[in-house]
């Protein structure tokens, strides 16, 4: 029989990432970032205008922080003991919404954190991304976990027999945040996380 899989995105599943996003932008940018768990761009204000970023000048950003910054990214609290137990038991892939030119990049920063997994880098909605690896792997069970619910809804359309796991583990976002939708648990915790996790995986809990 073939084992299950996880499928987990990175950024605020497994790395900070918006805290260090903002401290960067006010260093380098001189610009403010309140998130609220909304679009980024309209969190973002240039010091002295009141008028929010455009979504056009926020992509440069995001880029040139995943360009020179990912250093600055920390490991969420519980991820790598909790990847590390369900690796014993089931395949991980790292699903990441970052161009291929990061891929070496973000294998390299998960594997400074102890966390050596395959990467699998995307744009767009993840649901298609979903299906294939399901496809390759044919999993006994799997889960998706992501902080973003189009992804929840994405993985929901293409690949319906994942479980899916809403998780956002940046505590200035996930008060402000409701469960996605399409998600069938919400939990932003590893260390509470994880025994659903297994549970699932192990085939004890059925899919409806």
């Amino acid at each position: 029989m073939t084992r299950p899989l996880l499928i987990s995105d990175c950024d605020e599943v497994i790395l900070h990432m918006v805290s260090h996003f903002g401290a960067w932008l006010g260093e380098a940018h001189q610009i403010d970032f309140a998130p609220d768990g909304g679009d980024f761009s309209a969190s973002m204000r240039r010091r002295g205008d009141p008028a929010p970023l455009s979504r056009e000048e926020m992509w440069p950003l995001l880029d040139g922080f995943f360009a020179t910054e990912m250093h600055r990214q920390t490991l969420v609290p519980h991820a790598a003991e909790a990847l590390a137990r369900i690796g014993a038991v089931a395949d991980i892939v790292i699903l990441t919404n970052l161009g291929e030119h990061c891929h070496a990049d973000r294998v390299a920063q998960l594997d400074a954190h102890g966390i050596s997994h395959r990467v699998v880098c995307n744009q767009g909605g993840k649901g298609r991304p979903v299906a294939r690896l399901l496809e390759e792997y044919q999993p006994s069970a799997a889960i998706f976990i992501d902080d973003l619910a189009m992804h929840h809804e994405s993985v929901a359309k293409h690949a319906a027999s994942v479980w899916r796991l809403h998780m956002i583990s940046e505590p200035s976002l996930a008060p402000n945040v409701p469960q996605a939708t399409h998600a069938d648990a919400r939990i932003d915790d590893w260390s509470e996380a994880l025994p659903w996790i297994l549970d699932r995986l192990s085939g004890l809990t059925a899919k409806a």
